[in-house]
C-alpha cells in the first residue's frame, strides 16, 4: 500500500508539474518555464514530408515509417515461424493464436467454404493497418529527423511519421480492398453475369421484344422498369468506388485527429497527461483495424453470394 500510495503521489506531482509549466500554468501564473521542460508548439503537416530523393522519386517518412511496419510484421512471423514444432514454444504459440483468432472471426461471418479465400487479404489488412497505428505511438516517431532550409527558416522534418496519417497510405489499401472484392465477384459468378448483376438488362429486352410484337402494354412497362433497373446500377456500381473514399479518409481522420489531440495536449500538458490518451488510441487504431478488415469481409462475403447462391439453387 506505501507503495501504491508513493507511485500515486509521484504521479499527482508529475500531473501538477506540467500543469504548471505548460501554457496553460505559465499563462494564468505569469511565469517563464524552463528550457528543460518547454515544449514547442504542435506543428501539424497533412502532406507527408520528403526525407531522401532518388531521382525523381522522393522517399517520404510516411513511406519509411509503411516500409518500417511491413520489416516488423515480417520478422514477427518469420521469427514465430522459423522452429515450427508439434508442440509450440511461446512466439510459435503467438502466432497461432493471432492466426487462429483471426480465422476463427471470418469464418463466423463468412462460413467455413468461403473463409480460407478471404482471410489471407482481410488478415494481412488488420495487421498492417494496426501495426501502423501502434508503432505511429513509439516515442522515437515525430522527434528524430532533420532541420532543413525552406526560405531562410529552418524546419524541422521527422525521418519516422504515422504511416495511417499520409492519406496516401489509406488509399492504398482501399484500393487493394475494392480490386480484391471486385475480383471475388468475377471470378464467382464471370464477368458477364457480375455486370449484370449491376445492370438487369432483362426487363428492357423483354419491353423491346414485346414492343416489335405489337403488345404496347408489356412493352411500356418492360422498357420503363428496364431503365429504372439501369439507373439502379449505376448508382450501385458509383456506391462501390464511393467505398474507396469512405474507406480512406474514415482511416485517415481517425488517426490524423488522434496524432493532432496527442500533440495538443502534450503541449498544453506536458509529461504525463498524454497517458490516458495513448490508451484511448490503443483502442482507436484496435478498431479502425477492425472496421477496415471488417468492411472487406463483408463486401467479400457480398461478392461470393451469387455464386452461392446459384449453387444452391
Amino acid at each position: 500500500m506505501k507503495i501504491a500510495a508513493l507511485v500515486g503521489i509521484f504521479i499527482l506531482a508529475l500531473f501538477l508539474t506540467g500543469l504548471i509549466v505548460g501554457p496553460l500554468g505559465t499563462s494564468l501564473l505569469g511565469i517563464t518555464p524552463p528550457k528543460a521542460l518547454a515544449v514547442p508548439k504542435p506543428h501539424v503537416e497533412l502532406p507527408s514530408e520528403g526525407v531522401a530523393h532518388l531521382g525523381s522519386f522522393t522517399i517520404t517518412n510516411t513511406l519509411i515509417a509503411s516500409w518500417l511496419t511491413i520489416i516488423v510484421l515480417a520478422g514477427l512471423f518469420y521469427a514465430c515461424t522459423r522452429k515450427m514444432t508439434l508442440v509450440p514454444g511461446r512466439l510459435q504459440s503467438l502466432a497461432e493464436m493471432v492466426v487462429e483468432t483471426l480465422l476463427n472471426f471470418i469464418t463466423g461471418v463468412a462460413g467455413q467454404k468461403n473463409a480460407r479465400t478471404l482471410f489471407p487479404v482481410v488478415a494481412t489488412i488488420f495487421l498492417y493497418v494496426i501495426t501502423n497505428a501502434y508503432m505511429g505511438l513509439l516515442p522515437f516517431y515525430g522527434s528524430i529527423g532533420i532541420n532543413e532550409v525552406h526560405e531562410h527558416e529552418s524546419v524541422f522534418v521527422p525521418l519516422l511519421r504515422a504511416a495511417n496519417t499520409d492519406v496516401n497510405v489509406p488509399l492504398s489499401i482501399a484500393l487493394v480492398s475494392f480490386i480484391f472484392v471486385e475480383y471475388l465477384g468475377f471470378r464467382a459468378i464471370g464477368v458477364p453475369k457480375y455486370i449484370n448483376s449491376f445492370f438487369k438488362f432483362d426487363q428492357l429486352r423483354d419491353g423491346v421484344v414485346s414492343l416489335f410484337k405489337g403488345k404496347l402494354r408489356p412493352a411500356i412497362t418492360g422498357i420503363l422498369f428496364g431503365f429504372i433497373n439501369i439507373f439502379v446500377g449505376c448508382l450501385e456500381v458509383f456506391s462501390h468506388f464511393i467505398r474507396i473514399i469512405s474507406f480512406t479518409f474514415r482511416l485517415f481522420g481517425n488517426m490524423t485527429a488522434g496524432e493532432i489531440l496527442l500533440l495538443v495536449v502534450c503541449f498544453l500538458v506536458p509529461l504525463i497527461a498524454t497517458i490516458p490518451f495513448y490508451g484511448l488510441e490503443l483502442l482507436i487504431g484496435f478498431i479502425q483495424a477492425l472496421i477496415f478488415a471488417g468492411l472487406t469481409l463483408v463486401f467479400g462475403v457480398i461478392a461470393l453470394t451469387p455464386h452461392t447462391e446459384e449453387e444452391h439453387a
